[in-house]
């Protein structure tokens, strides 16, 4: 999920770069990824015998592993937690930046379940097509393009998939993010910070800006150091291929109408008019 617009709440808000618009965007963002990656089937390959079928289960674009993993224990009937496990214990299809974590190629789409799938091999069923369809995106031609790693073009995806309110964003979105590193500001992401704090919160506080982690880029220079959620295709496309654009910052201002500016007086406006938004709705 992405985070709230920048605004200046009451109580101590602080003035943020990035984000959504309103709760109600949540339950539209949720209904919009599920469509999208259930388009997206994968096929077992016949191996001979069929097991029994035994449906499927729908990843949809940005969920984080954690949530995947509660995803297939639910589908498969398992014990909550049992393939978090089978992640730590299984060898999985990753580069090697990612040290053993899964997260950012557990590849959105709908796989089939049967009787003979177990947490390990769901979870080689998704590294594999995210290697698969990374590889189709021409991922590691397009980083070395963009002078960052594979890995960090997906932790770049990851971030882009949490933060645009809308598909036909995603291309601005990482834009923004694109000039933010190359002028050496940070990123100032709310998504990076929920990730940070294991939350899908709307607010942040000046006091969750100062929080002690890695993925804090209120605090700390360049990409977090793994992706914070698992990106599809779409996302990923833009953030290797972004059109060219001098914005610096971007604010929802209401669900379906992102504002992406490059001068900050201008944001502010556009944070302003998100604020008003925002109380005449009785957001939170």
């Amino acid at each position: 999920m992405a985070c709230a617009p920048c605004r200046t709440p009451p109580r101590r808000r602080s003035s943020r770069l990035t984000g959504r618009g309103r709760l109600a965007l949540l339950t539209a963002g949720l209904l919009t990824a599920v469509a999208v990656a259930a388009a997206v089937v994968l096929i077992r390959p016949d191996d001979g015998e069929t097991p029994r079928d035994l449906g499927s289960l729908t990843v949809p674009e940005g969920r984080r592993a954690t949530q995947v993993y509660a995803l297939a224990d639910q589908a498969l009937g398992l014990e909550a937690g049992t393939t978090r496990q089978a992640a730590k214990d299984t060898r999985l299809a990753l580069p090697a930046a990612a040290d053993g974590n899964p997260e950012g190629y557990l590849f959105p789409a709908t796989y089939p379940l049967d009787e003979s799938t177990t947490p390990a091999t769901l979870l080689a069923f998704m590294a594999d097509t995210a290697d698969e369809r990374f590889r189709q995106a021409g991922l590691d031609a397009g980083a070395r393009r963009l002078g960052l790693s594979a890995y960090e073009a997906v932790t770049l995806a990851s971030i882009v998939q949490a933060e645009a309110d809308t598909p036909a964003d995603m291309g601005k979105v990482a834009r923004v993010i694109h000039n933010r590193l190359d002028q050496d500001r940070a990123l100032e992401m709310d998504s990076t910070l929920n990730y940070a704090l294991g939350r899908t919160s709307l607010d942040t506080t000046h006091e969750d800006t100062r929080t002690d982690s890695p993925y804090n880029t209120y605090a700390r220079p360049g990409l977090p150091p793994t992706p914070i959620g698992n990106p599809g295709e779409q996302a990923l496309r833009a953030a290797l291929d972004p059109p060219a654009g001098d914005w610096l910052y971007f604010v929802t201002v209401r669900p379906g109408d992102t504002r992406f500016s490059e001068d900050y007086a201008e944001h502010r406006s556009h944070v302003e008019e998100f604020n008003r938004e925002r109380a005449a709705g009785g957001g939170d």
